[in-house]
């Protein structure tokens, strides 16, 4: 199977490579990382190491580093934003490449780390190959993705073959991973919740009460808006989730005809804003706005087909905050917080801003010793290699 799967790579690599190397140009979140993913542009070279962390983008990458810290670690990574952040605090870090490089790209460590669902098979298969403990860390494994993987269980449980243990996040996601053939698994509190959360820079809160719609999507701002009235004493913060829809949603505000700041003309040291509308169109800011906000509604939950996003900040700040309906992608993580208001029905969405009071707070943190000694005995293990 594996040469039969590594020669489709090389014709899906052919056929797929003129597209993706135009999509590299037109897109500047891909400038980087699709032309060193697939024609190994700048990624060439990969130190050896112990342990090879493999995270795809910011989130996950941000979750593996008080990790990569104990161990002589590499990273790989797949997004722009993952890569820039690995590359804060580890030296060694590469954008995975594209499978059919895998075989001659890919350099010895003794244990390998993958974060979530990364499921890639020549992946594992190299990491074996070289005779390394492969470990799959934070799996879980969504509603909505479980049917699709039941319809590859026979691909996947290739993949779990060369899987020697696995930390889920739940009892139902180790009951997933088992039917789907991994073995060892243990029940592990998803770790996100352990990410060290500090504002970089400190802004003036102001005298009006600060809400902020984080992570919104296309669609979620026109939802909300139509159903929330920004009283006297308040001021709004619309922070959408991606950075290629700052223009649309300016556009968007200046067709409703709704006064607004941008973040980025702002002249004030403080970035202080006179009007009742910021539209926060700088990535990096908006964890400076959770300290000093009072109440967070958090995008991509009020619409179908995104799953939620991570609370883990707005709690650490002690914000109210209020969540959609729609979190099956993050459910782990907000059993990791209390105080939650969820809107199931976008008409109370007013009541509930205005009439909601009690702040959220994170659970206690898992203690990372039992995921540290596994990759200890790992690399013990495979000392004379």
């Amino acid at each position: 199977m594996i040469f039969f799967y590594y020669f489709l790579t090389w014709v899906a690599f052919c056929f797929f490579a003129p597209f993706i190397f135009l999509l590299s140009f037109l897109k500047s979140k891909y400038k980087m990382s699709l032309k060193s993913r697939f024609f190994l542009y700048k990624n060439l070279h990969q130190e050896k190491t112990d342990v090879h962390f493999h995270a795809c983008s910011l989130g996950e990458v941000r979750s593996i580093k008080e990790l990569s810290l104990v161990f002589n670690s590499r990273i790989s990574t797949i997004t722009q934003t993952g890569f820039e952040c690995a590359k804060e605090f580890c030296k060694k870090v590469n954008y995975l490449v594209f499978e059919n490089f895998l075989p001659f790209w890919f350099k010895p460590c003794k244990v390998l780390v993958i974060f979530e669902a990364e499921y890639w098979l020549m992946l594992v298969f190299m990491a074996k190959f070289y005779k390394a403990k492969v470990i799959l860390l934070n799996a879980r494994i969504s509603d909505k993705s479980y049917k699709s993987y039941q319809r590859f269980s026979f691909f996947y449980k290739k993949i779990f073959s060369y899987i020697d243990e696995v930390f889920a996040q739940s009892d139902l996601d180790k009951a997933r991973l088992e039917n789907l053939g991994a073995k060892n698994v243990k029940i592990f509190k998803n770790i996100k919740a352990n990410l060290e959360i500090k504002n970089t820079k400190n802004y003036t809160k102001p005298k009006e009460k600060l809400i902020i719609f984080a992570s919104t999507h296309r669609g979620e701002e026109e939802l909300l808006l139509d159903n929330f009235t920004l009283e006297e004493n308040e001021k709004l913060i619309i922070a959408p989730r991606h950075p290629e829809r700052f223009e649309e949603l300016e556009n968007w505000l200046l067709n409703k005809g709704l006064e607004f700041e941008k973040f980025s003309s702002l002249e004030d040291k403080n970035k202080k804003f006179s009007k009742k509308i910021l539209l926060l169109d700088t990535l990096g800011e908006l964890v400076n706005f959770y300290a000093i906000s009072d109440l967070v509604v958090l995008g991509g939950s009020f619409v179908e087909g995104i799953g939620g996003h991570n609370p883990i900040e707005v709690a650490h700040f002690n914000n109210v905050l209020i969540s959609g309906k729609f979190i099956y992608n993050q459910k782990a993580l907000f059993e990791e917080v209390e105080n939650v208001y969820f809107c199931e029905d976008l008409k109370e969405l007013n009541a509930i801003i205005h009439h909601s009071n009690l702040k959220a707070k994170i659970s206690k943190k898992e203690n990372l010793n039992p995921i540290i000694q596994t990759i200890q005995k790992g690399i013990d293990a495979r000392k004379g290699l």
